[in-house]
């Protein structure tokens, strides 16, 4: 085997574990929103303990990285393409963690209580959950207009995170009574808002990998 194929086989392997990083916290965006429909803290718990996993996997990525740096001395292209991806896992395990905050604060609610006003929630998952899925996919794929397209998905989550605060804002108007849920409530959408952001962080990260420039600066 020469050193090019033993290369690309390592790359390989990198593009696969991105894949089920990416498996892993799309999952657990989903499942964040769903234990608040279906009441479940033992689901909400789940997914705060399967956050280590992610971690875990962050860190075997970043190692798998490292090993390609020192031991193949890749060319311009493909260190683009190593820096990328271990820009990239710190965006993912970000969007673990913010999808753990979201099953923390599920675990506020008794179970059988699921608040009304979050009914713009499990569209705001399933649209950040897209982007992340996307994303990803871009990367792999070395699929530029993926990547682009994402980032326009953006604004239907901003969106849809205006419609939760203006939704709470109405509520609070007419009674105080449930203010600390709506607080909870405000705190989810911001997270899933924040996923959405690093999605786009990781879309502009594969625009870099693609054609050697970010935010209009050309690097190597």
């Amino acid at each position: 085997m020469t050193a090019r194929m033993a290369f690309n086989n390592e790359l390989q392997a990198l593009h696969n574990d991105l894949v089920r990083m990416g498996g892993m916290i799309e999952d657990a965006i989903e499942k964040s929103v769903r234990s608040l429909e279906m009441h479940s803290r033992e689901q909400a718990q789940g997914i705060i303990d399967g956050d280590q996993t992610v971690d875990r996997m962050e860190k075997d990525i970043e190692s798998r990285c490292l090993n390609l740096l020192l031991r193949q001395q890749p060319v311009a292209g493909d260190l683009r393409a190593i820096s990328t991806a271990l820009k990239i896992i710190t965006d993912m395990e970000r969007i673990g963690d913010q999808a753990a905050d979201i099953a923390d604060i599920t675990m506020h609610f008794t179970d059988g209580e699921s608040p009304s006003m979050a009914k713009h929630l499990p569209m705001m998952a399933q649209v950040a959950s897209d982007m992340v899925h996307k994303s990803v996919t871009a990367f792999v794929k070395n699929d530029l207009e993926l990547a682009r397209s994402t980032m326009e998905q953006d604004d239907e989550v901003d969106a849809l995170f205006l419609k939760v605060r203006s939704d709470l804002i109405s509520l609070l108007q007419s009674s105080a009574d449930h203010a600390d849920q709506a607080i909870d409530v405000m705190m989810m959408a911001k997270y899933l808002e924040r996923i959405g952001d690093h999605a786009v962080n990781i879309c502009e990260w594969v625009e870099f990998s693609i054609t050697g420039e970010y935010k209009n600066t050309r690097i190597l």
